[in-house]
């Protein structure tokens, strides 16, 4: 039979997952500080989901063949894995603290005296993971549900009581700490001056009291108790305090390994960016910056121990999109949505061209090479949990396998070697599907296409073809054609397109020939698509299949 302590345990913390992920939307609009990055919800809730998932993987062995140290233990570091950005971090360290306190009473029934303590405990764990706590976010939340408990009169149960006595009063004892905790929200704009400019209450503190409803209608088997809705923003986002941040990404990794000392990091942690969390034990680190440079922080920690658990948000962006979703509300993704695209692409026609087919587009610039931490930011933007990406450069390629090795999220990587041949391959793409299942689809796609393109030359040609600045064209890899840009476009066609029905040709910045020239150099029988795509280098991107 399953150990009725562990149904318990299981049984609130999914009901405390359900119950934010309800509101997760809601507790991510209240979302101003530190950065006013709107991603609150989605944090709290992927440290709650590491647990829940820990907790599913231990089976239905009792409690006591277990072991409380065990269990408890597996589940604060699956919380410190699982945390990302501040309020995750911080609530993993809720968890770590009420956790190490019920390690340590082996064997005492887990009453409302025992639950009082553990939340003191959480509560001076969340507080010593801040350098500078601010008062009237989740830290403040916490020590009132602490406060409340310590100051009530908390009966002890024998070890006679029944399950449902157990459930019956944990529910009552959580329930007048969750109007502690209530209290404490309303009060936040009062103690944080950024709150109260912006109309709204702390996003973490009201996420927690979002967590500590859902587990005590799990201990009641009944409705979540009721909570006030909290509406966004009513003012501009324009004080200082909105943008505490100077630094662009929001950078989260995992350091395992032996001996670990996270104080030892902190200073130089703060010498490239702010925002600074380094938690954990001599065997598991989790770091949270906001910095400029992802890769000098995870620099910082070569040698100590093995990082993973690498997760990079880009806040500009983020801080963008909370803004438009704020002002023009956009309808939720579609429940079929199972796997988003992200690409690389440079030029605002080829931008838009893959945004119409609902693609997260990173900037490539004019080199076509952005950063692992770029790729991984939109990686972590994607609003669905697996991802198809699609480097559209061999430039891109090595940067794009290092980001999903690093991504915690299922990231299947389909190696297209330039952007035309993303945009025609991607007709196969379902989001419905898997990555897996669509890397294998856009694949095939891609392997069916022919692509080439002309371009100006930057050189002189070492064997007198052509001079610079003359057109030269190309099939794939190969050089076919070079001199005039009408007469090369003319023959480059003519290799892309051979044997196909329709060639799609994508012009670009400072493209020398109108409409009409490039219309009247598509081979006989061939249909042309042609678009502005704006991009650098390239006259004409060509594709056909």
């Amino acid at each position: 039979m399953p150990d009725e302590s562990l149904v318990r345990f299981r049984r609130v913390v999914a009901a405390s997952l359900a119950a934010l992920e309800s509101r997760r939307a809601e507790v991510n609009d209240l979302n101003v500080f530190p950065v006013a990055d709107g991603d609150t919800g989605d944090n709290m809730a992927m440290t709650l989901r590491a647990v829940l998932d820990e907790l599913d993987g231990l089976g239905e062995e009792p409690l006591d063949v277990l072991g409380r140290e065990e269990l408890v233990s597996a589940v604060a570091r699956a919380a410190l894995l699982g945390a990302r950005g501040n309020s995750g971090v911080i609530l993993s360290q809720i968890v770590r603290g009420a956790a190490e306190l019920l390690a340590s009473r082996p064997g005492e029934l887990i009453d409302p005296k025992l639950v009082a303590a553990a939340l003191a405990s959480a509560a001076d764990a969340a507080y010593d993971s801040v350098r500078d706590p601010a008062e009237g976010t989740m830290l403040t939340a916490v020590r009132a549900m602490a406060e409340q408990l310590d100051h009530m009169q908390t009966p002890s149960l024998g070890p006679e009581a029944s399950p449902a006595e157990q459930d019956a009063l944990l529910a009552q004892v959580l329930e007048r700490a969750l109007d502690a905790a209530n209290e404490a929200v309303n009060k936040g704009p009062e103690q944080l001056a950024v709150l109260k400019e912006a109309g709204v209450v702390d996003a973490g503190a009201y996420g927690l009291t979002v967590i500590v409803a859902g587990v005590v209608a799990a201990l009641r088997g009944a409705d979540t108790p009721e909570l006030a809705p909290q509406a966004p923003p009513a003012h501009s986002l324009h004080l200082p305090q909105h943008e505490s941040s100077s630094f662009r990404y929001c950078t989260n990794f995992a350091v395992t390994g032996t001996g670990l000392d996270g104080t030892v990091h902190v200073e130089p942690l703060e010498q490239i960016g702010d925002s600074v969390l380094v938690v954990g034990d001599d065997r598991t680190l989790r770091v949270h910056i906001h910095t400029d440079d992802p890769d000098a922080a995870m620099a910082l920690f070569r040698g100590a121990g093995e990082l993973s658990r690498v997760d990079i948000a880009d806040m500009v962006e983020q801080v963008a999109d909370r803004s438009a979703r704020l002002t023009e509300p956009r309808p939720a993704m579609a429940a079929t949505t199972k796997c988003s695209v992200v690409a690389v692409a440079t030029g605002a026609g080829l931008t838009r061209l893959f945004q119409e087919l609902g693609v997260l587009v990173v900037d490539g610039g004019p080199t076509m090479n952005p950063s692992t931490h770029e790729l991984l930011a939109a990686v972590h933007s994607a609003a669905s949990d697996d991802v198809l990406l699609l480097p559209n450069s061999n430039n891109v390629t090595m940067a794009a396998q290092r980001a999903a090795e690093l991504s915690d999220k299922p990231v299947a990587l389909v190696p297209t070697t330039a952007p035309q041949e993303g945009l025609a391959a991607l007709l196969a793409f379902d989001p419905a599907r898997s990555c897996e299942e669509n890397a294998t689809a856009v694949s095939d796609a891609a392997a069916a296409l022919r692509c080439g393109g002309v371009a100006e030359s930057a050189r002189e040609d070492p064997q007198g073809r052509f001079s610079r600045g003359d057109a030269v064209g190309y099939s794939a890899t190969e050089l076919v054609a070079w001199g005039e840009p009408a007469e090369t476009l003319r023959t480059t066609l003519a290799h892309v397109a051979a044997g196909a029905e329709l060639v799609t040709c994508i012009a670009g910045q400072g493209a020398p020939l109108p409409r009409e020239s490039v219309e009247a150099a598509v081979p006989d029988g061939v249909e042309l698509e042609l678009h502005e795509g704006g991009q650098p280098a390239w006259w004409w991107l060509l594709c056909a299949e």
